[in-house]
């Protein structure tokens, strides 16, 4: 009878994630190694000497604010998401999308009042780091916007919903990471400039 009994042992639960998702996390992986080395060079850079002292233009102040408040609606569309609630959905996703775009037309204002203050892309690298950190923020933010713009389109298809929420998280994630990255930056500059 003994010899009939077999150890029977249960599969194990995987580990597992949406291949969207898994994929998006190494992209904010890279994303954030690429800032760690500007930010690492810029502090080695500034220690060479031959760096320029500035005031950092006022405008940051108000473009810092403007993504902080986009955060906050984009976690009120995540929220309402979840509650099946479509039209704060859409209000919240518009209103983070303005923002956004509120944030890039910002930093063109600030680049001006760099330029006001003889700030400039080429010469000095205290300027040349800000306007790279800033534009390649810029950048990264541009896709954000559009990714945003494709999520509020699903919105309105009602493909965004408590059922269907893999785009919604992947769009809050990418958002809140670009927000925290900025909020990262923004403090970087006070501490170095």
């Amino acid at each position: 009878m003994t010899g009939d009994l077999k150890l029977v042992e249960e599969p194990q639960k995987q580990l597992s994630m949406h291949p969207k998702k898994f994929a998006l996390w190494l992209f904010i992986i890279t994303v954030i190694m690429i800032f760690a080395a500007l930010t690492s060079a810029y502090i080695v850079r500034q220690g060479e000497g031959n760096w320029m002292v500035f005031e950092l233009p006022m405008e940051l102040w108000v473009t810092s604010g403007i993504i902080l408040m986009s955060s906050i609606t984009m976690h009120w569309g995540y929220l309402a998401a979840k509650r099946d609630e479509l039209e704060k959905v859409k209000l919240a996703v518009g209103i983070t999308t303005f923002l956004g775009v509120a944030f890039l037309v910002g930093q063109f204002y600030v680049w001006g009042a760099l330029v006001d203050n003889n700030v400039f892309l080429v010469g000095n690298p205290s300027g040349s780091f800000l306007y790279i950190l800033s534009g390649l923020h810029g950048l990264h933010l541009v896709s954000g916007v559009i990714f945003l713009i494709i999520v509020l389109i699903s919105t309105f298809k009602y493909k965004v919903h408590s059922k269907n929420m893999t785009r919604m998280q992947m769009c809050a994630t990418y958002w809140h990471f670009l927000d925290a990255l900025w909020i990262y930056l923004f403090i970087f500059l006070l501490l170095n400039h």
